[in-house]
């Protein structure tokens, strides 16, 4: 494979919906699929909306044999992960490179045991996209993370270069982490304390911004982060926390995080990527997760009002 030309994507969410419109621009029609069935088939054919602009992206049931894409991306939630991966087999060959957009620490882990494929490791970064039904509006794409498991500067597999062309003639800004576990770890550290703080309170960035109390609540989720890690093999320090917050502070002030999407549209939400793994990894190693249980319990109890 010289370079990427076809390119597939499971869930078109308002983070698969943005990235599939950029990729649009320099990928001919007929070398994209969006892998879905049923009505949500039907809804993408009808057209999905993405600032504005309506894009027809070419619609493939899971059950069709086109063969395998150079590049197959996920970006489903975390409870959808099993069916997408089933969905998604048609589209996986011995040369396909997958990447994972889901939020936590184990889908790459859980795709590559399926597929005997090792995704590369895939972060969506200062993303703020805002889905309402099926349009989807964001103001900045932000900076996609990627790479193998250890990324040595002027060594990089064959992959990561063949991805680094791809999202350069796409448009998409990107980073290439020296350590990507490290990485993986602090997005999961921030969306433990930004994603579930924002979704008891149902509040937009800007709350987050000025709040110092929700300011608060989310450190003290994101410190529980940083003593399970720690025994994980990870260090994340204070100076990550401070990060996570000036990162926080760019974005949108009238934007929400995806979890606190899903509560207002009353959907089943990630909680249990988030402040259960990091209750249970507590149980695991002796760690008391106080903040991340009440966060939890607390969002559990909205899930269970609607």
């Amino acid at each position: 494979m010289k370079k990427i030309e076809t390119v597939a994507i499971v869930g078109l969410g308002a983070v698969g919906a943005s990235y599939m419109s950029k990729i649009s621009e320099c990928v001919p029609e007929k070398n994209m699929r969006v892998i879905a069935s049923g009505g949500r088939a039907d809804r993408i054919r009808a057209g999905i909306a993405v600032n504005g602009r309506k894009y027809f992206f070419p619609v493939l049931v899971p059950e069709d044999e086109t063969g395998p894409v150079d590049l197959l991306i996920f970006s489903v939630k975390n409870h959808q992960l099993a069916q997408a991966i089933s969905d998604a087999k048609n589209q996986v060959g011995n040369g396909t490179i997958i990447m994972s957009f889901l939020n936590g620490i184990a889908s790459e882990e859980i795709i590559g045991r399926v597929y005997g494929v090792k995704p590369l490791y895939s972060i969506s970064m200062g993303l703020d996209a805002t889905r309402d039904g099926d349009s989807t509006v964001y103001s900045t794409l932000g900076t996609i993370q990627f790479g193998e498991a250890k990324n040595e500067k002027g060594n990089y597999s064959r992959r990561v270069m063949l991805v680094c062309d791809f999202l350069e003639a796409a448009g998409i800004a990107y980073e290439i982490p020296g350590d990507m576990k490290w990485a993986l770890w602090k997005k999961f550290m921030i969306n433990v304390g930004m994603n579930q703080t924002s979704a008891i309170l149902r509040c937009p960035y800007k709350t987050l911004h000025k709040s110092q109390e929700a300011r608060l609540v989310m450190r003290r989720a994101m410190e529980e982060v940083t003593a399970v890690a720690s025994h994980e093999g990870v260090i994340l320090t204070e100076n990550d926390i401070n990060d996570a917050f000036a990162r926080i502070d760019k974005l949108s002030p009238e934007g929400r995080t995806s979890m606190a999407q899903d509560v207002e549209a009353k959907r089943k939400t990630e909680v249990e990527m988030f402040g259960t793994t990091v209750a249970e990894l507590g149980k695991v190693h002796g760690v008391k997760t106080p903040v991340n249980e009440l966060l939890r319990s607390l969002i559990l109890a909205i899930e269970s009002s609607y």
